[in-house]
């Protein structure tokens, strides 16, 4: 499929620009079931074992989440989850938490309900800002991001919407799945 193809750096731009002019719904779709978020200080802090101190170090970063969230736009996130949960999303699972008490629209769906879309590989990480434009988000085989892959093509794009907005309507609001993962 034609894609442009762009380094983090590039990519960081082209969704700042697209996001400071979107509204309406934006989709995100993460599979992935470990990132490597680099030097965020709450990351580091939960990879060395101290999840106090991550959740402190996560909870400072609420006035982004905030700002993250316009009232411009409905953001619905779909995160694909495998149990056991590992480590990083268990912590994943607290920033999603506070997102979604700051505006985002998230669901949690089981790695079950995208494995038919999974003869070849797993399901790539999407963002999708309308009917115009796509970001399938990059990473190497360690997690970290190298950049997305930028889709134009409605051909592409439209038959995306429908099976995101299928996932959401199934998916389990994410708050409460934290909940009783919590408990578990």
């Amino acid at each position: 499929m034609p894609a442009k193809t762009m380094d983090a750096a590039d990519y960081g731009a082209d969704f700042a620009r697209e996001f400071e002019a979107v509204s309406g719904i934006v989709w995100k779709l993460e599979r992935a079931q470990h990132f490597d978020e680099g030097d965020l200080p709450s990351y580091l802090a939960m990879v060395a074992g101290d999840w106090d101190r991550a959740v402190e170090l996560a909870e400072q970063m609420r006035p982004g989440f905030r700002e993250d969230n316009p009232g411009r736009m409905d953001f619905r996130r779909i995160r694909v989850i495998e149990e056991p949960l590992t480590g990083y999303l268990r912590w994943e699972l607290e920033l999603l938490a506070m997102r979604a008490e700051e505006g985002e629209n998230s669901r949690v769906v089981p790695a079950s309900a995208v494995r038919s879309y999974e003869s070849a590989r797993p399901v790539p990480e999407l963002v999708l800002f309308g009917p115009e434009l796509l970001y399938e988000v990059l990473y190497d085989e360690t997690g970290r991001h190298t950049g997305a892959r930028r889709i134009t093509d409605r051909e592409v794009i439209e038959p995306c919407v429908p099976v995101l907005a299928g996932l959401f309507e199934q998916g389990e609001d994410l708050r409460a799945y934290r909940m009783r993962t919590r408990a578990a």
